[in-house]
């Protein structure tokens, strides 16, 4: 079987270097991970979203239906955290990503199970502070990235080379704006181990989304999402009337509570599990531009493997 060797993989025990976001509501259940993972990465569960007994009913079924590394992804800030923290403990997940928090809430606990842990980052001052606490792995997010990217906007390019600079002994995984192999292989020629692919694998036949969700981002251009939400936890989403009227708000300089009551109108929920594209948070990369159908994730792996092969092919040989 193909496989791609690098500090990442061999750190998390998988054979490519591709990771799948740990999305809320797509990678909200088994399918998505369970692909992933048999295909050749890493698949994630989001346990952003669950309550306590679906996270365990989706832990239990991601561990019965592999015998591959897989992780889940636990936003420090989520209501109960604590209580998720416990029952992870005692499901002792492979790989813990942690983001939206600092890592002492939960890093030697993790450790002392054998849990991988990484921890998500949006700068080179983060990255030593978590590399100094002794965290397995770094997960760099760009500005290019779906859901929530850093908020100073800085591009994954620029971000990955600036970590990898200031940790250069720490596995770092880039994340936000990639899409296919050549996107893997130009963060592998920054100095990255591994890209995470979140958007890509929104339109997968398991993500758990609803259809429409998938069909706006398959229909989304590289230009047609936009960053909103500033200062109240900003999100890049797909363009919609929910954008549109943030976009307002925010260059009118709207009070504050304003804002945040519009912002609080619309969720993800709604538009991920009930189909309100129009009004809800369709929250996708700037690398829905370069998604155009909808593939069963397995594909979606052999295909950036494939991508991965033909971007190196295009590489000048050095003389």
């Amino acid at each position: 079987m193909t496989s791609i060797p690098t500090p990442v993989t061999r750190l998390l025990g998988i054979r490519l270097p591709v990771i799948q976001a740990g999305m809320s509501w797509a990678s909200s259940s088994s399918a998505l991970p369970l692909a992933v993972s048999r295909a050749g990465g890493l698949g994630v569960v989001a346990a952003g979203p669950m309550r306590l007994d679906d996270l365990a009913r989706v832990l239990d079924e991601t561990a019965a239906g592999t015998d591959l590394p897989w992780g889940v992804n636990l936003p420090l800030h989520r209501a109960g955290a604590e209580d998720v923290i416990e029952l992870l403990l005692a499901r002792r997940p492979p790989v813990l990503i942690a983001s939206q928090g600092g890592t002492r809430r939960y890093l030697k606990r993790f450790q002392d199970i054998g849990t991988v842990c990484l921890h998500v980052v949006a700068g080179a001052e983060h990255a030593r502070k978590a590399a100094d606490a002794g965290v397995d792995g770094l997960v760099v997010v760009g500005a290019e990235a779906g859901g929530h990217p850093p908020p100073a906007l800085v591009t994954t390019q620029v971000l990955v080379r600036a970590v990898v600079s200031a940790v250069p002994q720490t596995p770092v995984i880039a994340s936000g704006g990639m899409a296919d192999g050549a996107g893997l292989a130009a963060m592998l020629a920054l100095g990255a181990g591994a890209a995470q692919f979140g958007t890509r694998f929104l339109a997968t036949r398991e993500a758990t989304v609803h259809p429409d969700y998938k069909a706006a981002v398959v229909a989304a251009g590289v230009e047609d999402t936009r960053t909103v939400g500033h200062g109240l936890g900003l999100i890049r989403a797909v363009e919609n009337e929910f954008t549109a009227r943030m976009q307002r708000l925010e260059e009118d300089a709207a009070e504050l509570g304003l804002r945040r009551a519009e912002f609080q109108s619309a969720s993800l929920k709604d538009a991920a599990l009930h189909g309100r594209v129009r009004e809800g948070k369709v929250e996708a990369g700037q690398s829905a531009g370069l998604v155009d159908e909808v593939l069963p994730a397995a594909d979606v792996v052999e295909r950036i493997v494939a991508e991965y092969r033909t971007a190196l092919t295009r590489l000048p040989i050095p003389v």
